[in-house]
């Protein structure tokens, strides 16, 4: 029976030894690019590495293509937004213990 295979993205073959030797960067590549490796041990797949299942990944790479392709807010939502940040952001005092 053929290991399924959850990555959307093309999966890489790389033998063991190779893995091994270079864990750091390989493990660089899954977080960087999302890549799933096949460990192959005598031309035959043993094991993968590849992304952690999360919900997303949350990278400043996503955020950034994530923003350049979000829909952009209007004008009514801004305002609301920026009105919620002048009231929410305003100095608590404390209350005067002296005070009666």
């Amino acid at each position: 029976m053929a290991p399924r295979f959850r990555s959307k993205k093309a999966l890489k073959a790389i033998a063991a030894t190779d893995a091994a030797k270079n864990f750091g960067e390989l493990v660089d590549r899954v977080r960087e690019e999302g890549v799933t490796y096949v460990i192959e041990r005598h031309g035959r797949p043993v094991a993968q590495i590849g992304p952690a299942e999360t919900d997303e990944q949350k990278t400043l790479g996503g955020l950034v293509a994530y923003l350049k392709t979000a829909p952009k807010l209007d004008e009514d939502v801004l305002s609301f937004i920026e009105k919620g940040i002048v009231i929410y952001n305003k100095p608590e005092v404390p209350k005067n213990r002296w005070a009666r």
